[in-house]
């Protein structure tokens, strides 16, 4: 029963916060002590948001489509594939216009249906080549 609880409140965080930009749904997925550890992220749940706000503005519009999702134990499991246009400045670089469409893989460990951990990696370098933001390689 934790197991399918874990996987709803994980794809609340995805489909609700995510997708539909709807912020105060995700107000019960995370613990007070929630710790994130993927780079560049902050660990409280006011911070994420706001997090999850930039990246819905920033690559509009954005979505995360969860591919396969386990559980093992107290941890959810997900590849997930994320999609988004850039359309505003992006590591001070203007709006290129291009869409991408990367893999991103997310592990959440839980206790009584909450979030209290969470690990990421969104495939980057990938976003970055196709939204043409890599250097050019030399001749």
């Amino acid at each position: 029963m934790a197991a399918e609880q874990n996987k709803q409140v994980f794809r609340r965080v995805i489909e609700e916060g995510f997708d539909k930009g709807n912020l105060d749904a995700l107000d019960g997925c995370f613990s007070p002590t929630y710790t994130e550890h993927q780079f560049d992220l902050p660990s409280t749940l006011e911070e994420f948001k706001g997090s999850i706000r930039y990246l819905r503005d920033t690559f509009a519009p954005f979505s995360l489509t969860i591919e396969d999702m386990i559980t093992d134990g107290d941890k959810v499991w997900a590849r997930m594939t994320g999609r988004g246009t850039h359309s505003k400045e992006f590591m001070g670089r203007p709006p290129t216009g291009k869409s991408f469409a990367i893999t991103v893989i997310d592990i959440c460990r839980f206790e009584q249906g909450k979030i209290v951990e969470h690990w990421g990696v969104p495939d980057r370098f990938h976003q970055l080549a196709q939204l043409g933001l890599l250097p050019k390689p030399p001749q």
